[in-house]
């Protein structure tokens, strides 16, 4: 299996086989690279060769990719056979992407980043019999997987990924400050142009956090939208999601439609079934759909949190975008509903309220047991022993946070019957009763916050990212998409994102595709190579 060698700072992989020609790469929508190849201008063995020799330059240094795919150069090649007999081809056919690594990938070990899931750093290899279905998914679509992601351990922290058995991940924009967590590793290889797009995951933030710390599109779906089977779990039952982070929101919005959709092996996906549209969400986009939109904004009605004064400047000129297109903005309107008093943060944590992760036991047994021949452990217990040096749960574990969860005990004791989390339970329906009640007595066709409350901290040093949106709509099931809005003074990214009622995914993507092409805010990274400064 191909792996780098993270000591050295080098990739260990055969060269590809064939010359890439100069194909410009950097900022490479799905558009550019489907019209490159059906004009003749490129291969996808050639773009795909192409990307194998950026991620070489690129990767000893950021740190975005652990594992690469050795099939991919053929996969590639059998998309373009398909091509020249002019076959019908799906709509991401021939793209070059990256999954992140919780996502059981045939072939490869899922480490959740955690050493002793990892059989080279004298752990044990977790090796999975199929393809978690989005993976299938992505391959049914077309995708050329060119490998798989970094993430912290256990995917523990929104804010970086500094303790994963293969070495930091860094950040695009600036190596010194937190690149976002946990799908840092995805955000990082594709805010580098290492990949199209990219697979991200998230419990609390791991989506939205990375996204926005680099200046990216997130999308983090409507729980039961998309399926999360076949994923490490932190909370497969209650909060986990899966969904794209990409460079543009069209790009979202097409994986979006390869993902999306009812799944046999997770029957919560059925709640999803009538509410996507019927022709898919990148054909479905309006951009011109914010003209008379009705927004709300950030106030201490959604959380008692302020903004920091920089954060307000851009909050401000955000609003005069959006006012200057034809959106109707609304001041707080959560104002006196309640909602902010729901959240019960963990002490010590930055407005984290952890409840609905209790079921990570029940989870993850249920996890072991998909990945068939490839699981080394009988049961929950014996898996627990083999990790018991490093005990996640313990005092000084990754997830010590969780202790104060009334049902985790219990679910310790006993995983192989789901907690009965009824605080979880009752806090998304207080959530959704009163999100509901907002979003229609205002008339809202979403929410526009900053989302972060200040600029990112640097990556060394005990901050972490002070987010506006995560443990809400975590617990709440509610779709978010973040875009990029801007830079602080300091050049680190400032992105907004949009929160909707369940199943509003088409609205967002195309209100965030509205204010996308009317703004322009991204911005390329220049990106160093060893020490040296390379565009």
């Amino acid at each position: 299996m191909t792996k780098f060698n993270l000591r050295k700072k080098t990739i260990m992989t055969k060269k590809p086989s064939i010359e890439a020609p100069g194909i410009d790469l950097v900022e490479m929508t799905v558009e550019r690279a489907v019209n490159g190849m059906a004009a003749g201008e490129f291969t996808s063995e050639q773009l795909t060769a192409a990307f194998l020799d950026r991620i070489k330059l690129f990767n000893p240094l950021y740190n975005a990719i652990i594992f690469l795919n050795p099939q991919a150069m053929e996969d590639a090649r059998q998309m373009d056979e398909k091509r020249s007999r002019g076959e019908p081809l799906p709509a991401l056919a021939g793209i070059p992407i990256v999954v992140k690594d919780t996502m059981d990938m045939i072939g490869f070990p899922t480490t959740g980043g955690w050493r002793l899931l990892h059989s080279e750093s004298g752990g044990i290899d977790l090796m999975p019999d199929t393809d978690s279905p989005v993976v299938a998914r992505m391959r049914k679509a077309g995708c050329i997987i060119l490998g798989k992601t970094n993430v912290p351990v256990l995917s523990a922290t929104g804010s970086h990924a500094n303790d994963s058995w293969a070495g930091p991940t860094l950040n695009a924009v600036d190596t010194m400050l937190l690149p976002g967590g946990s799908s840092a590793g995805t955000a990082t290889a594709v805010a580098t142009s290492m990949a199209v797009l990219g697979l991200a995951e998230e419990t609390g933030g791991s989506i939205q956090n990375p996204a926005s710390a680099q200046g990216l599109v997130g999308l983090k779906p409507t729980f039961g939208l998309v399926p999360n089977t076949g994923v490490m779990p932190l909370a497969g039952s209650t909060r986990d999601v899966v969904g794209p982070i990409a460079r543009c929101v069209r790009d979202a919005a097409l994986v979006l439609d390869a993902i999306a959709g009812y799944c046999t092996e997770d029957p919560k996906t059925v709640a999803g079934i009538g509410n996507r549209p019927a022709d898919g969400y990148a054909a479905s986009l309006k951009p011109d759909i914010i003209k008379g939109a009705r927004l709300g904004l950030y106030g201490p009605g959604w959380r008692r949190r302020e903004l920091s004064a920089e954060t307000e400047i851009h909050y401000d000129r955000l609003q005069a975008e959006l006012t200057s297109l034809g959106a109707v903005l609304v001041k707080d309107p959560f104002a006196g509903s309640g909602f902010a008093d729901i959240g019960q943060p963990v002490p010590g944590l930055d407005h984290y309220d952890a409840r609905g992760m209790e079921c990570v036991p029940y989870d993850m047994m249920n996890y072991l047991r998909r990945l068939g021949s490839g699981n080394p452990f009988a049961s929950y217990a014996d898996f627990a022993a083999a990790v018991g040096s490093e005990d996640p749960f313990g005092p000084d574990g990754v997830l010590s946070f969780m202790a104060q969860l009334p049902d985790l005990v219990a679910c310790l004791n006993d995983p192989s019957t789901p907690p009965a989390m009824e605080d979880f339970l009752a806090a998304r329906e207080r959530y959704l009763a009163i999100f509901s009640a907002v979003m229609h007595a205002h008339r809202l066709d979403a929410l526009v916050f900053p989302q972060m409350r200040a600029p990112l901290p640097r990556r060394e040093g005990p901050e972490t990212i002070h987010e506006t949106t995560v443990c809400e709509i975590n617990i709440a099931g509610l779709p978010a998409l973040t875009v990029p809005a801007g830079y602080y003074e300091g050049g680190a990214p400032f992105n907004l994102v949009l929160v909707g009622s369940l199943w509003s995914e088409a609205r967002l993507l195309s209100l965030a595709a509205g204010y996308e092409q009317a703004t322009h805010h991204r911005a390329t990274p220049t990106l160093d190579v060893c020490g040296e400064q390379s565009r």
